[in-house]
C-alpha cells in the first residue's frame, strides 16, 4: 500500500490545522476567499499564518488559544497555512504590507486594514503566556 506525498501531508498537517480550527479559525484556502474575506470583514479580524515549525506548535498556537480566553475578542478568526496553500498565504501576505513575508505570524485587522503584526521573531523567541498577553492587549485596546 503507497500513499501520495500530498495525502500524507494533508494527513501530517492535519492536527496542526485542528489546533485553530477547532477553537473557531476559519481557513481561508484559495486566494479568491483571502480576496473575498480579509478587506471587507467588518470591524476587527485576527489572522494567523500557522506553520509546521516548532514555534507554530510551542508558543505561536498555544499563546492564540490562550488570548482568546480574554472577555474582549476580534468579530473574526481566520488563518491560513504556509507551505500548504502558497497562494492563499501569498494573498494574505499583500494585505501585511510593509512587513515581509514570515510564519507563523499574527495580524490583526480592523475594517480590513493592518492595525497590529507579531512576526515570526516575535513569536519564536518568547512564550506562549507572551505572546497571549500581548494579544489580550491588543484586543483590549483595538477591539471594542
Amino acid at each position: 500500500m503507497s500513499m501520495s506525498f500530498n495525502q500524507y501531508m494533508r494527513d501530517s498537517i492535519q492536527p496542526m490545522r485542528d489546533d485553530l480550527t477547532s477553537i473557531g479559525f476559519q481557513e481561508l484556502l484559495t486566494p479568491e476567499e483571502v480576496e473575498t474575506t480579509l478587506p471587507t470583514a467588518k470591524g476587527t479580524s485576527l489572522v494567523v499564518v500557522n506553520s509546521v515549525c516548532g514555534c507554530a506548535a510551542g508558543q505561536c498556537r498555544p499563546g492564540v488559544a490562550q488570548a482568546l480566553q480574554n472577555e474582549i475578542l476580534p468579530d473574526h478568526l481566520f488563518t491560513v497555512f504556509a507551505g500548504q496553500e502558497k497562494e492563499a498565504t501569498a494573498k494574505a501576505r499583500e494585505y501585511f504590507a510593509p512587513y515581509p513575508p514570515s510564519s507563523p505570524s499574527i495580524a490583526l485587522m480592523k475594517d480590513g486594514e493592518l492595525v497590529h503584526f507579531i512576526e515570526r521573531h516575535g513569536v519564536e523567541d518568547r512564550s506562549a503566556a507572551e505572546i497571549a498577553a500581548e494579544l489580550k492587549e491588543v484586543f483590549n485596546r483595538l477591539c471594542q
